[in-house]
């Protein structure tokens, strides 16, 4: 019957409890652990699927290099201090001729997903001190960090909806039944959903496609890409004309909504709104005016109410103007810090009060080449690929990325992935030789989750409820594996060693006990630090997790991060951003606006190579409504060439009504390259990369690419040629050392 362990899925935000059963060392079945008390017993396919990653014959186990050039270019394995030296080699290398911000760091979105990374991830990045640091988050939530820095105090002190005791859900270009919840960690979506309807409360949805959540909202209204904006300040012009007229009426004197004592900057917040009607933003977004007044209303009468938006309003040209607008929304209806309403979690390890993750900054630095500032310490990775290109001082010559597929994930990865040639050496730390690791001269390899042990630091902190839980690692490393926070060890004491000299052992032996400390006696530290009783023991002896409880109201403003212990709703970028957005009277042109999407069975731009997931119905289609296709006599099912300002890709068309009339639709994480990728599974996945169209000169005042709301034209595709076998032998053309 095989043995059975408790485990986790950190593929997503939900981190889902499983039961796992064993035989020797595979997973033979998979299933929720009901007696988790967030997820309680809900799992996904990505959750079943957990075992594929571990067993995959397509990873990798042990380090590798390039070996040769061009076309002839192979992988072949080598020891892990060979492995290390290399790469140590060539970044001191890099950094000793041309400087330490010649070398680039990458991390990708699974390194908020691993305890080592957050551990120690962050302490080698430091060791490195280059400026030419590079992420996922600039292309996906910087927008809500940013606005939580400069309003809250903290970029990740981030209100959460509380969806199971709220009566009103207005959902902004989000899909948590896809998402499982995205900076709102919440599993088993779909019966929370079931029980606020069972309560009597409410979910509305805005989108320009009726998603998945869409489907099971009691309203779905459709929103024309990119013009959020103007519909939730145009909420807030209802909400504090409004305001202002019942005090009036009352001769109370008062020209304003009442909020906390502690929040700032609300006049301000009025003088910003009032151009913003509600018929202007029907003429921007589509939106009739009346749903846009009864929206605002039903918000403010509501028992308990709650305003939500995701990477469908974060990742478009106006993302920030847009998380501060819903933030506002929620607190001048009183519903910050509230029961049903936006909260905060009170977690057993917090990583804003203890100062684990640093509260952020803004504009310390700017990008070399377009000036662009950075957030937190990381540059927009829409200027990565200018970066790598220009010459001149402080040119990128050297890059490591961590987790990372920027190639599928960034803005014009097709420019970046020509990019990436020229470099004169790349690391990469990942178990797939993929579209951007490709391109490197070593791959280190860490453990994956079964291998090692878990908690989760940062989605504790963004869950609906207060719980904790720690997972020993189901299955043991190999003698010959390392786990993430090991190779992060090597390469910060290796290349700063090579960089510094011999410093002297009493600092070289401080540095390596630091980076020594394992991951798991790090969280007993942190645990002992926090207020809630909870002990890694304790947690060892129930590895279902602790229930610490409902999220608390009336929290603020003693928890406040900020140093007054105040919220500001007047940031002076904001209040820019906000003029600059009343500067614009009408919707940008009048051709087709690409969207991205998502599946709950694909996880960004890997699992490709999981025939457990990508079986059934193809999904890499472009969704099309069909009275656009009627408009240019393109049938269904035909394949079309879709164009932006930086690409054309070409992909089969699928006609649907869950587009709105002008807006076409491309899921993210396809287009997976053969050439050079070990994925050999991958490559019958069909599809294109979306963000081969995608502008890395669309960006949102925080730096954020604008991945959503990209004007393309979409044309039927000319006939297939005929392969012409003269050429079927000509190599790839390459630049720098050749690389295939």
């Amino acid at each position: 019957m095989g043995e059975k362990r408790i485990g986790v899925c950190n593929l997503c935000e939900a981190i889902c409890g499983l039961e796992l059963t064993i035989e020797g060392r595979e997973v033979v079945g998979v299933r929720g652990n009901p007696a988790d008390p967030l997820s309680r017993g809900h799992v996904c396919p990505k959750g079943v699927a957990i075992g594929d990653v571990y067993a995959d014959p397509d990873r990798l186990r042990r380090p590798v290099r390039r070996v040769g050039e061009g076309a002839a270019a192979r992988w072949e394995e080598i020891g892990w201090d060979e492995a290390f030296d290399l790469v140590a080699d060539n970044l001191a290398r890099v950094v000793g001729e041309h400087g330490a911000d010649a070398l680039g760091i990458y991390l990708g979105n699974p390194n908020a997903h691993s305890l080592g990374s957050l551990t120690h991830g962050s302490a080698m990045v430091k060791a490195l001190r280059t400026r030419n640091r590079f992420s996922a988050t600039s292309v996906d939530q910087l927008p809500h960090q940013l606005v939580a820095h400069l309003v809250f105090g903290h970029q990740l002190f981030l209100p959460v909806p509380d969806i199971d005791r709220t009566s009103w859900f207005l959902v902004v270009g989000g899909n948590p039944m896809a998402s499982n919840g995205s900076l709102m960690t919440v599993p088993d979506f779909p019966r929370r959903v079931r029980d606020l309807r069972a309560r009597g409360g409410r979910m509305i949805v805005l989108d320009p496609r009726r998603t998945e959540t869409a489907k099971v909202a009691d309203e779905h209204h459709f929103v024309r890409p990119g013009t959020d904006a103007w519909v939730l300040l145009a909420m807030l012009h209802v909400l504090t004309a409004e305001a202002a007229e019942a005090a009036e009426a009352a001769e109370a004197g008062e020209q304003t909504p009442t909020v906390a004592s502690y929040v700032d900057g609300l006049e301000t917040v009025v003088a910003l709104v009032a151009p913003f009607t509600p018929e202007r933003a029907e003429a921007m977004s589509g939106l009739p005016a009346d749903e846009v007044r009864r929206l605002a209303r039903e918000l403010a009468a509501a028992e308990s109410g709650v305003v939500y938006s995701r990477v469908g309003v974060s990742a478009g040209p106006w993302g920030t103007v847009c998380q501060w607008a819903v933030t506002c929304l929620n607190v001048l209806t009183g519903n910050l810090d509230r029961p049903g309403g936006a909260m905060f979690t009170t977690p057993a390890i917090d990583a804003v009060g203890t100062g684990l993750i640093g509260r952020g900054h803004h504009d310390a630095w700017r990008s070399r080449v377009r000036g662009l500032p950075e957030t937190a310490g990381e540059l927009p990775v829409a200027a990565l690929r200018e970066e790598i290109e220009t010459p001149g001082d402080g040119q990128l010559r050297a890059m490591l990325t961590v987790a990372g597929n920027p190639v599928l994930s960034t803005p014009d990865g097709a420019r970046l992935d020509r990019a990436l040639r020229g470099l004169d050496f790349m690391a990469a730390v990942d178990i797939y030789v993929n579209e951007t690791t490709r391109h490197a001269d070593v791959i280190l390899p860490p453990t994956t989750a079964l291998e090692r042990d878990h908690y989760d630091i940062v989605f504790h902190l963004l869950a609906v409820r207060d719980t904790a839980r720690f997972t020993p690692a189901v299955f043991a490393k190999e003698p010959d594996q390392r786990h993430d926070w090991q190779i992060f060890r090597e390469i910060a004491l290796r290349t700063t060693a090579r960089l510094d000299g011999k410093p002297p052992l009493r600092t070289r032996l401080r540095q390596r006990a630091r980076l020594s400390a394992s991951p798991t006696f790090l969280v007993g530290q942190l645990l002992r630090r926090g207020s809630s009783g909870v002990t890694l023991t304790k947690l060892r002896a129930r590895p279902a997790g602790i229930d610490l409880g409902p999220l608390r109201g009336g929290q603020l403003p003693d928890r406040l991060p900020s140093r007054g212990k105040r919220v500001d709703l007047a940031p002076a970028l904001v209040v820019e951003d906000v003029a600059r957005l009343a500067a614009v009277t009408e919707p940008a042109g009048d051709g087709l606006l690409l969207i991205g999407r998502r599946h709950q069975r694909d996880c960004n731009s890997w699992m490709h190579n999981s025939e457990r997931l990508t079986k059934g119905r193809a999904r890499h289609q472009l969704l099309m409504n069909p009275a656009d296709l009627a408009d240019r006599s393109i049938a269904d099912g035909s394949r079309v060439r879709v164009t932006s300002r930086v690409g054309s890709v070409e992909v089969e068309v699928a006609a649907t009504d869950d587009l709105m009339p002008g807006v076409v639709s491309l899921p993210h994480g396809y287009g997976h390259a053969a050439e050079g990728v070990l994925m050999s599974r991958s490559r019958a996945v069909p599809g294109v990369s979306v963000n081969d169209l995608t502008d890395p000169e669309r960006l949102d005042v925080s730096g954020n690419a604008a991945l959503n709301a990209v004007p393309v034209e979409v044309t039927a595709a000319a006939p297939a040629a005929a392969p012409d076998s003269s050429l079927a032998a000509t190599p790839r053309t390459t630049s720098g050392r050749g690389r295939p």
